[in-house]
């Protein structure tokens, strides 16, 4: 359909204004507005935005406060009007914090922004906590707070059709500060449930924060700097990244101890009583298990917290509601239970170290039958940042398997589940296929590796007859064997065989082994971490003995060549050492892990109080304590 002349003209002027507004040309937006009759009123968008609005959202203030300027004090209500999804200039505004002193002078000419709600029922302070906006947000929350009073204030706190609040849009946000803030001026809210029965804490532990660096470097960094972020502007970007990261670590721990002291969840806890029968044995009449799919409620910020792996926020709910740890899901199933299931070996950590409680929370039995047991072979798959290989799940899952069973009781081994299977079935039912996986995937590393060995092995056996140098024609012996590098490169050289052809012996065992589940908990991990171990002694040795061979042939008695020399020979070194020292670093953080636990253990057995032994001397009518002689 043709366009008439006056819709033509108004739709290049719109073009203009919105390429103006878009390269930053604030003059020529003036300039055009002041052309036309409806002046910043305009709207150059199909969604009905105004000049004003795009350049409230484009966050220009010093254009937006001469646009208002334009609009005469008569014609002030016309500030309030709204686009097609019903936003107005201060919804926009409120979407940054570049426009804080354009929204104050909005609120001064049209004090009626304040109230007024887009197509979805939010004002401008609730679109401003969704936003995660500090600044605005205390502008528009104390605008609120002096004009609005009494049940008119939930309209601004809360939205209706689905009931969240500005809490947990700021939440969502990840503003922590912001949700502190509120949390604290608004208490009301942190109990309040949106459409879907969440409340705040719940949603915090659905995505929790990250609460602090997990290297040991960034800790210390950590410690150093000073979480207060008004002068980080003045500093260089990554250290002002650090402290913006630690400033919002530290409101998040804040918003987690105000939230959790407010919650008392857990108290709704299923009843401790088995719906799911264990037996010992196959023999009598079977009692099948069946629950009726429900429209089940969301599971409580403890529960929540221990699925997703967020430590912090259960240590801060068992740090004041100690009793929460027997709080139970529909399943019938505690945190121990949900923390194996999921693989928060943290969790399990922190349950382990509760020595009284443990001995509660590890008898607990779900509604099919599984003990603690069970549910090592029920793994839950997520999906994870680290794609691990095969054997290395099926070590984690063994290690955890043995752990757990040394944590239950004997008899719990023996128990039967709802489908009839003891633990031990069921975890060997659950992962042969895991097991076929990590037989193929260990076999093939192996059998990659030994080729690289033998290779490895053939030129440091040819290396061995070819001296550099080579023989003197009259004894026979190098002519070069006086030298010191050559004693290193004889050094390299054997070292370099022996060890390629040692870990080519523990490559074909590896190949030959029976892969069996136990073989999985450390043997066969150490028979392929001692076989890469030499592999890459071998080639690291090979490249110091074509180092020394380079520097003995070559090497022309001049400074500067020789140090050109030196460094491109041992180039390859570096670089190979530098590749592989995250695998050793990890192998030697395990080594570490594994000597600290057997030292704790130690010493918490000699810090641990001596029980009281009876003693009974047949020969005597007496029984003693501790030395103590008792009248029978």
């Amino acid at each position: 359909m043709a366009l008439t002349e006056a819709e033509a003209k108004d739709l290049r002027t719109s073009s203009e204004l919105y390429e103006a507004l878009i390269n930053g040309e604030d003059d020529k937006v003036i300039e055009t507005c002041l052309g036309i009759p409806e002046g910043p009123l305009h709207t150059p968008t199909i969604h009905e935005d105004t000049v004003l609005a795009l350049a409230t959202n484009l966050k220009k203030n010093d254009l937006v406060l001469e646009l208002l300027d334009m609009v005469p004090m008569h014609e002030s209500h016309k500030l309030t009007c709204q686009n097609i999804g019903g936003n107005t200039i201060l919804h926009e505004a409120s979407y940054n914090n570049k426009t804080v002193e354009a929204a104050t002078v909005m609120l001064a000419r049209a004090p009626m922004l304040l109230g007024m709600t887009n197509r979805l029922g939010e004002t401008a302070l609730f679109t401003a906590a969704a936003s995660g906006k500090t600044e605005i947000f205390k502008l528009l929350h104390r605008e609120v707070c002096r004009t609005i009073h009494g049940p008119a204030l939930k309209s601004f706190l809360q939205r209706d059709h689905d009931k969240s609040t500005i809490l947990h849009k700021a939440i969502l946000s990840r503003n922590y500060w912001l949700a502190h803030e509120i949390a604290v001026k608004h208490p009301h809210l942190i109990n309040e449930n949106d459409v879907d029965e969440m409340t705040p804490l719940q949603l915090l532990s659905c995505s929790p924060p990250v609460f602090g660096p997990k290297s040991f470097l960034m800790r210390m960094i950590y410690k150093l700097i000073d979480a207060d972020i008004e002068d980080a502007n003045t500093m260089f970007p990554w250290l002002r990244k650090i402290k913006k990261e630690k400033y919002q670590c530290e409101w998040a721990m804040k918003l987690v101890k105000v939230l959790v002291k407010a919650d008392t969840s857990w108290r709704m806890t299923e009843s401790y009583i088995k719906k799911g029968r264990s037996k010992v044995h196959l023999y009598g009449k079977s009692q099948s298990i069946d629950i009726a799919e429900q429209d089940l409620k969301p599971l409580t910020p403890l529960l929540l917290a221990t699925i997703n792996g967020c430590i912090e926020i259960v240590e801060e709910i068992l740090r004041v509601y100690p009793q929460a740890i027997d709080h139970i899901d529909h399943d019938g199933r505690n945190i121990l239970s949900l923390a194996i299931l999921h693989r928060r070996i943290e969790i399990i950590d922190l349950v382990d170290k509760l020595k009284t409680q443990k001995l509660r929370v590890r008898r607990k039995i779900d509604n099919y039958g599984n003990t603690l047991l069970h549910l090592v072979a029920e793994r839950e798959d997520e999906v994870t940042e680290d794609l691990k290989g095969p054997a290395l799940v099926l070590q984690e899952d063994t290690l955890l398997f043995k752990r757990i069973k040394e944590m239950c009781k004997p008899v719990d081994a023996m128990k039967l589940n709802s489908k009839g299977k003891t633990a031990e079935q069921l975890f060997f039912d659950n992962n042969n296929k895991l097991r076929s996986d990590a037989k193929e995937w260990m076999s093939e590393n192996a059998k990659n590796c030994s080729i690289v060995a033998v290779l490895i092995a053939t030129v440091a056996f040819a290396a061995a007859y070819t001296v550099p140098g080579g023989p003197d024609s009259k004894t026979g012996y190098p002519v070069l064997k006086n030298k010191p590098l050559f004693l290193i490169f004889t050094i390299a050289d054997a070292i370099s065989l022996s060890s390629s052809l040692t870990s080519v012996i523990i490559f074909l065992n590896i190949v030959t082994s029976s892969f069996r589940f136990k073989d999985f908990e450390t043997s066969m991990f150490q028979k392929l971490h001692l076989g890469l171990t030499l592999l890459i002694v071998a080639v690291t040795m090979m490249m110091v003995a074509f180092a020394a061979t380079l520097i003995l042939t070559i090497s022309s008695g001049r400074k500067w060549t020789d140090i050109t020399l030196y460094t491109v020979s041992f180039f390859p070194v570096l670089i190979f050492v530098f590749t592989y020292i995250r695998f050793y670093k990890q192998l030697g953080g395990a080594i570490y892990r594994a000597f600290k636990q057997m030292i704790d253990e130690a010493l918490e057995h000699y810090r641990s109080p001596k029980p009281i032994v009876w003693q009974y001397n047949r020969h005597s009518r007496h029984q003693t304590v501790d030395g103590s002689r008792i009248l029978v």
